[in-house]
């Protein structure tokens, strides 16, 4: 006889020991508001990482049960089904089966469920039924659901399942009382699964099941659920991190799908069809139609953001407005953080004796800091229009549009979802690569993902276009133009060589796109600032830490070893010390672009992060004295000589320099990022090599015939 895991075999309930924490595992279709509910739940209490050996974030929060006593979540990635086609869902099959040694296998299980969609959630409840654990399911959204003229029945589910069902508006804050007093339960009901195996696959899930309990120690009710999955499961994403099962398990498993396939048993289909038959009795039973549905709220709007006209105007327009703000609504705040980094920078000149430590904590600390710090505003702006789009369902209907242009380059509109990310950053971009199910697909994304211009490229740009054009001659539109011309040149970069790979290296024909979208929702704008000040904070610490020590560093070898001669000018003293002879060394290979030895400096620095160049330039270029300013650096730039009297920082240098970093490889996190997501080193130094080859070669056909047309 099986018992449930919380009866000892004398018959009494197990008590688990008063000082443990319970573990819950939060699951549920993409969609389907489980982020919403896990903030809502566990508010700032929250550690985000990824799982050791694969790039999926990990997320675990804290919460309190009605008596104070703690309790752990765990948000385990959206899926449809526990049959994995991506390393999120992979992780998420590992986790519930306990495969994983990193994540103990939770003690309880959360399954968040759209009503307005019952039927295809119920499939992944069906699964973890399956699994003999202590569940909760909640009903979230039913808001949406009334508003479709659909009632779901609770009580009528809850009978069914045999576990507590529980209804929920996470968006508003309904249900959580509710939830929170089931998490506190100690006797949490297991499921009454109603769903007999079908009679001819009934043999092979019993002979699994015993391999499963003898050979890879399995319970037994976690035996059973693996071994339907494992029928079920004909193509699985394995992942680094997640146990293998043993060689008897395998034998038995490739001996049953030999004599299937021997027979013509269609064993996935059976098994598959059996679950939503019972899924569809279910239906019938706790779900009702209370009017007859016409086009939703969502298909109005579709209507129009779709449309093969209208839709592009209006993703357009939100581009548009998303690079004027960058520029208008972020100018004041720049403009503060401008005067307060000023007057800091004084405030230490006029505290201390002039000498290196002065010079120090104005040169290489303030300024290079404040050189990029000035430009928080701007990534803020664009972190939130990210997470608006987001936020509102909107993102999706964007890959919606891109699917055929992405289709003439060999991708789908999944690969645009990972590209827009990567507006903002490269690292969760590729990151996003994991729910593309096509290896060469997600390889070819990873790899021009990084030519999408990120924030880290924005200072640069800033700083160039505030060179080459003046704020008080040009208008902002003029500033927007240029801007956008950059993320232009950096998403054709991406779809040529998306192209161009998806013909060479990774041919294979272009996958369809099967993609759910989701209803529009009002902006949570909760969320959306919580994300944004994440994010925002992530980018400060980052500042403080590389950028400081890079900055710290390239003072050091920009001061030192000191020209002997006391009356050398400051540039001469740049030029004596070991980066002046570091970059005279670089300036033979950049020369034909335009690049004199002091901006090789600020390219090698900026390997490590894009944005260092902002800081390198302060440091080599800045104004030496107390009334230094980040700003300042502008002013400097346009200043700029080459030894001959000609001006360096000509409007077709900035433009040249603009473009280099539009196709460079200038960060070195997205390099370790590549290199954990393929799990070798041969692509991302392929990456660093076609992109900063590219750039060259880009850079010289610019500068070259821009010198023969008399710019």
């Amino acid at each position: 006889m099986i018992l449930p895991p919380h009866i000892t075999p004398t018959g009494k309930k197990r008590v688990a020991p008063a000082d443990r924490t319970p573990v819950y595992a939060m699951v549920g279709n993409p969609n389907c508001g489980k982020t919403t509910l896990f903030n809502a739940l566990t508010g700032l209490r929250q550690k985000v990482g990824n799982y050791p050996g694969v790039t999926v974030e990990k997320k675990i929060g804290e919460t309190y049960s009605q008596h104070g006593k703690p309790i752990k979540i765990i948000d385990l990635p959206g899926a449809y089904s526990l049959a994995a086609r991506s390393p999120d869902e992979a992780v998420l099959r590992d986790v519930l089966f306990g495969r994983r040694a990193d994540t103990p296998q939770p003690d309880r299980i959360i399954c968040v469920v759209d009503a307005s969609n019952l039927e295809r959630n119920l499939y992944l409840v069906h699964q973890i039924l399956d699994l003999g654990r202590p569940l909760i399911v909640v009903l979230n959204m039913m808001d949406l659901a009334a508003g479709a003229g659909l009632r779901v029945d609770a009580k009528k589910l809850e009978e069914a399942l045999g576990v507590v069902v529980i209804p929920c508006e996470a968006v508003h804050g309904r249900g959580l009382v509710e939830l929170k007093l089931a998490m506190s339960r100690v006797d949490l009901p297991l499921a009454r699964h109603r769903w007999d195996v079908p009679a001819p696959i009934a043999p092979a899930v019993a002979e699994l099941q015993a391999s499963l309990t003898d050979a890879d120690a399995r319970s037994p009710l976690i035996a059973r659920a693996e071994a339907l999955l494992l029928l079920t499961d004909l193509d699985s994403v394995r992942v680094a991190g997640s146990k293998a099962l043993s060689a008897r398990t395998l034998a038995v498993l490739a001996a049953w799908r030999q004599r299937w396939a021997g027979d013509g048993t269609d064993w996935s289909g059976t098994l598959i069809r059996s679950r939503y038959d019972a899924i569809n009795l279910l239906c019938g039973d706790v779900l009702r139609r209370t009017r007859d549905q016409g086009p939703s709220r969502s298909d109005r709007i579709d209507a129009i953001l779709v449309h093969s006209v209208w839709g592009w105007l209006f993703f357009g327009l939100i581009m548009a407005a998303l690079f004027f703000s960058i520029f208008s609504l972020a100018e004041y705040p720049m403009n503060w953080i401008d005067a307060h980094m000023a007057a800091l920078s004084g405030w230490v000149a006029d505290s201390m004796a002039p000498g290196d430590l002065r010079d120090l904590l104005t040169a290489g600390v303030i300024r290079g800091v404040g050189g990029i710090v000035v430009f928080l505003p701007q990534i803020l702006i664009l972190f939130f229009f990210v997470g608006l789009l987001e936020s509102t369902g909107y993102m999706a209907r964007a890959a919606f549009l891109m699917d055929r242009p992405m289709s003439k380059v060999g991708l789908h509109g999944k690969s645009f979802i990972p590209l827009l990310g990567s507006y903002a950053c490269a690292i969760p971009g590729i990151m996003a690569t994991r729910t593309i199910e096509n290896a060469k697909d997600r390889l070819v994304t990873i790899l021009v993902a990084p030519l999408m211009s990120c924030s880290a490229r924005l200072p640069v740009y800033l700083l160039m276009i505030a060179t080459l054009l003046p704020a008080e001659a040009v208008p902002a539109t003029t500033k927007v133009g240029i801007m956008l011309l950059m993320y232009v040149l950096g998403t054709a970069g991406a779809f040529g060589f998306a192209w161009l790979f998806k013909r060479t290296l990774f041919k294979s024909a272009p996958a369809l796109m099967i993609m759910e979208l989701p209803p529009y929702q009002p902006p949570r704008l909760r969320e959306i600032l919580r994300q944004m000040i994440e994010r925002g904070w992530l980018f400060l610490k980052n500042a403080g830490t590389i950028i400081l020590g890079i900055s710290i560093l390239l003072w050091f070898f920009s001061t030192y070893p000191k020209n002997p001669d006391p009356t050398a000018t400051p540039d001469a003293q740049i030029a004596y010390s070991l980066a002046g002879r570091t970059g005279h060394l670089l300036e033979p290979v950049i020369k034909p672009l335009g690049f004199d030895w002091r901006i090789g400096i600020g390219l090698v620095t900026s390997f490590y992060a894009r944005e260092v160049f902002v800081s390198s330039m302060g440091v080599i270029f800045g104004v030496q004295g107390k009334d230094e300013d980040p700003g300042a650096i502008r002013q400097a730039l346009r200043a700029a000589r080459w030894p001959g009297g000609a001006m360096l920082f000509t409007p077709l240098v900035c433009f040249t320099l603009m473009v280099y970093y539009v196709f460079a490889m200038q960060c070195m996190s997205t390099v370790a990022v590549v290199k954990r997501e393929t799990n070798s080193w041969r692509w991302p130094l392929f990456q660093i090599a076609y992109m900063t080859g590219t750039a060259w070669v880009v850079c010289f056909i610019i500068y070259q015939t821009g010198r023969a047309l008399g710019y």
